[in-house]
């Protein structure tokens, strides 16, 4: 089971309480009547689904019920850090986690592509 901060909340809770909201930090168009289809599709439904370092937004469902925002390394799965809803994207600490954690397991799983 995964333990999940929230900022809010100020404190660590099972996963059970939270639910995935999508990629985080997706700028709206200023003036969305204006854009074309093209344009529209790919702001509403294309999205980067990267490997590895990834920007989420989350809401603790079961708790305060806030929306919040995470970095989460999709590989291992394990969140980096978690801030409030509003802010820009923030830097992840120096806590040694880096794009090499990531490398060394695709190195020892043989990732197939």
């Amino acid at each position: 089971m995964l333990l999940i901060h929230c900022p809010y909340c100020e404190e660590d809770r099972s996963e059970l309480e939270f639910r995935w909201a999508g990629e985080a930090h997706i700028a709206r168009p200023e003036n969305i009547a204006a854009i074309s289809d093209e344009e529209f599709a790919e702001y509403f439904f294309l999205r980067n689904n990267e490997k590895g370092l990834t920007y989420e937004r989350w809401r603790h469902i079961h708790g305060c019920g806030r929306f919040f925002n995470a970095a989460r390394d999709t590989v291992s799965d394990r969140f980096l850090m978690t801030y409030k809803a509003g802010l820009p994207k923030q830097a992840l600490p120096e806590t040694g986690a880096s794009e090499k954690t990531v490398e060394t397991y695709e190195a020892t799983e043989g990732d197939a592509r």
